[in-house]
């Protein structure tokens, strides 16, 4: 997955695009994208050997901005006010609902001019 997303140039080591036989050393700052956020991660040290999932916090700080989770809720609650989750498509009932609504409408609007 990681692979992947470096030969796309998706991945940035201290500014520079990084391969994934990149070495990163403490103290490189490492950015990448993920669900419209760009990550910003500090390596503060490299561990010996492989470490568990709970243990990688120890080895990097987070430096991603607060903001950048703010526009991600702001965007998941656009896409709830557009249409409910689950819902899928429009039946062709809503449709026949929506443009009956829209037509009545134009012509109360079109009544008082």
């Amino acid at each position: 997955m990681v692979t992947e997303a470096c030969k796309k140039n998706q991945i940035t080591v201290n500014g520079q695009v990084a391969k994934p036989s990149k070495e990163v050393f403490p103290t490189d700052k490492v950015t990448f994208r993920r669900d419209q956020i760009t990550y910003i991660l500090t390596v503060l040290d490299i561990p010996q050997n492989r470490v568990g999932a709970k243990l990688v916090d120890i080895y990097r700080k987070d430096e991603t901005p607060p903001e950048a989770f703010e526009h991600l809720e702001l965007l998941k609650l656009s896409k709830e006010h557009y249409r409910k989750t689950g819902e899928g498509r429009p039946t062709k009932k809503d449709r026949r609902d929506l443009e009956d609504y829209d037509s009545s409408n134009v012509t109360e609007n079109w009544d008082e001019l």
